[in-house]
């Protein structure tokens, strides 16, 4: 059967990331569609599965283990299973990133 979820304007004051978790929908995989200010991003965390970044709007750094990368609109990244990470938003604009988690369900643990 079809999943179709129509997008929804946030609230003010209410995130305008949204989260994704496959297997309430009968998908393998997992996705945050991450919409932030400069200065904003997620805290230093780890997966037990491998995360793929999409960036499609604004800069970021991502830190990932002892690595630190800048990634431009269009750029793909891949952080591997088990290895701290971040990023922030680095730019003047927004920040638009495609967090894929290769899991039907999310897990991360904050550090």
């Amino acid at each position: 059967m079809l999943n179709v979820l129509r997008h929804q304007e946030p609230q003010p004051g209410q995130s305008r990331t949204v989260r994704f978790e496959g297997l309430d929908h009968g998908s393998g995989v997992s996705f945050f569609l991450v919409d932030n200010e400069p200065g904003q991003g997620p805290g230093l965390h780890v997966h037990p599965y491998s995360e793929t970044w999409i960036v499609r709007k604004g800069e970021a750094e991502f830190i990932v283990g002892d690595e630190k990368v800048r990634g431009y609109p269009g750029d793909i990244l891949v952080g591997p299973a088990g290895i701290p990470h971040r990023f922030v938003n680095v730019g003047t604009g927004r920040l638009e990133v495609t967090c894929i988690h290769a899991s039907d369900t999310i897990e991360q643990e904050f550090l």
